[in-house]
């Protein structure tokens, strides 16, 4: 008897010592984004500038107390993305905005794992800015501006309408990161 509840236990014991599974969570997934092909059409309104623009997005021109000439925005719809353009002319107060755009730049240091500032000049065409790329979790990923350094400034902020995480919106931010640079290189002063 002693010897079959041995031989019981043994059993037991050498199915119980298989092999053991660990589970495991699986890492958080992303919806998958179809991005359109990159076509570009110029802008057409009565302003002091123009620049190429994706077919794929929609010029809207704010309405409201507030709102001055020649403010639009080029909004990305799917994406869920907007860049806020603003326009002013000059009245030797350049350095007035110039620092108003790096301060604004500056507020999202407090969220941002890193601001990297990229000079525009295209001397052809008279536009001289600034491009500052924020990086990690800011409301703004992407600011620049530009000026012809005697009668116009023009400033622009990218704004995503989601919660700022830099791993989700990756793939989104560079699409659009490619659009804003096509719309600063075809930058022109009328």
């Amino acid at each position: 008897m002693i010897r079959s509840f041995f031989y019981i236990l043994f059993f037991v014991s050498c199915i119980s010592c298989g092999e053991e599974t660990t589970e495991i969570p699986k890492p958080r997934g992303y919806y998958r984004i179809d991005f359109p092909q990159k076509n570009y059409q110029q802008l057409n309104i009565e302003c002091p500038y123009t620049f190429e623009f994706p077919t794929y997005s929609k010029i809207e021109l704010p309405t409201g107390r507030n709102n001055e000439k020649c403010y639009i925005n080029i909004d990305f719809g799917k994406l869920k993305a907007k860049i806020h353009i603003s326009f002013k002319e000059l009245n030797n107060n350049a350095a007035e905005y110039l620092e108003e755009s790096r301060k604004m730049a500056y507020k999202h240091s407090v969220k941002a794992s890193g601001i990297g500032e990229y000079p525009i000049e295209n001397k052809s065409e008279k536009v001289y800015g600034m491009l500052y790329e924020i990086g990690g979790e800011a409301a703004s990923s992407l600011q620049f501006h530009v000026t012809d350094s005697t009668r116009y400034f023009l400033r622009g902020s990218l704004y995503f309408y989601a919660e700022p995480n830099s791993d989700s919106l990756a793939p989104s931010l560079d699409f659009v990161r490619k659009d804003i640079n096509h719309l600063i290189e075809t930058f022109k002063w009328k």
